[in-house]
């Protein structure tokens, strides 16, 4: 189901669009097409992108960039409302207080820096997604959730929902790998920081989600647990969950 055909759809203004649908969830119902989707910004995207999104019939955006990543990057889609559901980055502000210290920013430093993002994400963010299972619990219409390069506050966003579904963990990591396949970060102007570095900043790791996962299941007794206290979604609010989201069974 990774590589199904409908899952990646190609867009002229962004690079890691694609739908959530078609994984195993719980009972082996499946997770339901064209009802949740995740992206990269979307402030790229042309009128043909536009009609696209239309024809989806998405109504509503969850964008977990700051406030600054906002500004800088405004968009407008016709008949697509934006929710905020603001994670300010933090790692690159980590890079540049490594570099000012004068360290060496090399791969295994941002590597932990990025591991360390995710154990925030499990550890001290959980109100933004708080509000997004809110509102996917609120309202039954196709939605899309994204940040700026849609794979890490989006990349932990989307193992939640899957992992609420049922979805198992093994198939949750290939769907965060994806990333690494279809996204294309914009070319920056000349840079101080290495190769190296932009590398791991601009990619997926497993060891990035394990990080959350861990966090998640060390400190928060596990994934059932830190959903119900933390993200307020409760037994009978999970089972709307799975009703909207999943295909009932055969």
């Amino acid at each position: 189901m990774l590589h199904h055909p409908d899952r990646v759809i190609p867009l002229s203004g962004a690079t890691n669009f694609r739908d959530l649908g078609g994984y195993s969830g719980l009972q082996g119902r499946r997770v339901r097409w064209r009802r949740l989707f995740r992206s990269d910004h979307l402030a790229g995207l042309k009128s043909d992108d536009h009609d696209t999104l239309y024809r989806l019939g998405l109504k509503r955006a969850f964008d977990f960039r700051g406030v600054s990543e906002r500004a800088q990057a405004a968009y407008e889609v016709p008949g697509l409302s934006q929710v905020s559901l603001a994670i300010e980055p933090a790692v690159v502000q980590k890079m540049q207080d490594v570099a000012a210290a004068g360290k060496t920013l090399t791969g295994p430093v941002v590597t932990e820096l990025m591991k360390d993002l995710y154990r925030g994400l499990a550890a001290e963010r959980m109100t933004a997604f708080a509000q997004l299972f809110e509102h996917l619990l609120a309202v039954d219409e196709p939605a899309v959730f994204h940040c700026t390069a849609g794979k890490d506050r989006t990349g932990f966003a989307a193992a939640l929902i899957l992992e609420a579904l049922g979805v198992s963990r093994e198939d949750i990591m290939q769907d965060y790998l994806l990333t690494n396949t279809l996204y294309r970060h914009p070319i920056p102007a000349e840079s101080k920081t290495p190769a190296e570095a932009l590398a791991v900043l601009w990619t997926v790791q497993p060891g990035f989600l394990q990080a959350a996962w861990d966090t998640i299941d060390r400190a928060h007794g596990g994934f059932d647990n830190f959903l119900h206290r933390h993200l307020g979604v409760s037994p009978s609010a999970r089972e709307l969950l799975l009703q909207r989201y999943l295909d009932p069974l055969a």
